[in-house]
């Protein structure tokens, strides 16, 4: 009988925040670092572009002019994918055609009035501003009657779809709650309901006792790799303490998370010496007007990277007709997060 080791052997991981499962194969990837490793020759962008349509006093579509801001600057998506003014409507054809107009507001957050920074190049305190922006944003926006989930997001990198470097973010406020956020508090609920505990603090303290997967910590938040993620690289924040949203947090925990958002970021640019492309986003409870004492705030990181700053995974073949699939597995992508430092390669020398 062969010793079964999930380094080693093909095996099912099981997402317990969204109830579905993701194929690991750690047998393909013996030797994670395959092949030659080269940086990417990227263009250092000037501190103002004047071509750049979130640059301060430039203008952006419609003939709109950006404020000289200093901070952070937020403004109404000028390319909106959801409208205030969207008639409510239903359709269904025999229960097979179906559709249901949806009303939200698209916002635009604007990190630094810098060009050529990203988070990971910011100031702990300059990124404390920007957790004050979405704070805010988040409580004027779920105050709105309509609005029942704020999803605050960041794509950053051509990679990701971003064409333009400047340091910002988005805010989609709907009028009902997302597929994902959805299928986690689903999750939440059932656990919290049949425990009266949180699942995420269950969780995170599983990974804080064993330490496998855990990539770096503060006194209020934790970065780990999950159990069951499925990009190579994917990480999640966590809240030590059980809150739903931006809204419950105390001043020292805004200060962390902007500490843990500076610390990790400069990870990930420190891995392949790039500027790392990812999606994050903020998943913290609906305003829908419920009570949601099963929510516990957490944020998630989505890099494509794999194996350098150009060779990237793709969702291809079987992940997209059956069920996600990685090689490397979640312990080896914490170890290596954890091995990097976390002064940023661009202030340091050093060798990979």
């Amino acid at each position: 009988m062969i010793d079964f080791k999930l380094s080693e052997h093909p095996h099912r991981r099981f997402n317990v925040l969204t109830g579905e499962w993701i194929l690991v194969s750690p047998h393909r990837a013996k030797r994670p670092w395959q092949g030659q490793v080269e940086d990417s020759m990227q263009e250092t962008p000037p501190r103002h572009d004047p071509t750049c349509y979130l640059c301060p006093g430039n203008k952006r579509a419609g003939n709109q002019k950006n404020p000289d801001y200093t901070s952070t600057f937020v403004f109404d998506n000028d390319f909106s994918a959801l409208y205030v003014d969207t008639p409510p409507i239903e359709l269904s054809d025999q229960s097979l055609l179906i559709a249901r107009s949806e009303r939200g507001i698209c916002r635009v957050v604007c990190f630094s009035p810098r060009h050529d920074l990203t988070l990971a190049e910011m100031d702990a305190q300059d990124i404390r501003r920007v957790v004050d922006v979405w704070t805010e944003e988040f409580r004027s926006l779920g105050k709105k009657p309509f609005i029942r989930y704020v999803q605050i997001f960041e794509n950053k990198g051509q990679m990701m779809g971003c064409s333009n470097p400047h340091p910002h973010g988005q805010i989609w406020a709907e009028s009902s709650v997302p597929v994902e956020p959805a299928k986690e508090m689903e999750q939440m609920k059932k656990y919290f309901q049949s425990s009266r505990r949180s699942l995420l603090a269950d969780y995170l303290q599983l990974e804080l006792n064993r330490q496998e997967r855990v990539v770096v910590e503060n006194d209020n938040f934790v970065v780990l790799v999950p159990f069951w993620a499925v990009w190579p690289f994917e990480t999640m924040i966590v809240s030590r303490r059980h809150f739903g949203s931006l809204l419950d947090m105390t001043a020292r925990e805004e200060d962390s998370l902007a500490d843990i958002l500076k610390r990790l970021t400069t990870r990930y640019d420190n891995l392949f010496r790039t500027s790392f492309p990812y999606s994050a986003g903020i998943h913290q409870s609906p305003t829908d007007g419920a009570e949601h004492s099963e929510w516990h705030f957490h944020m998630h990181f989505y890099p494509p990277l794999l194996r350098s700053a150009t060779i990237k995974k793709f969702m291809v073949g079987y992940e997209m007709l059956c069920n996600p699939q990685r090689d490397i597995t979640p312990e080896t992508s914490a170890k290596q997060l954890r091995a990097v430092k976390e002064i940023h390669y661009k202030q340091q020398k050093f060798t990979m």
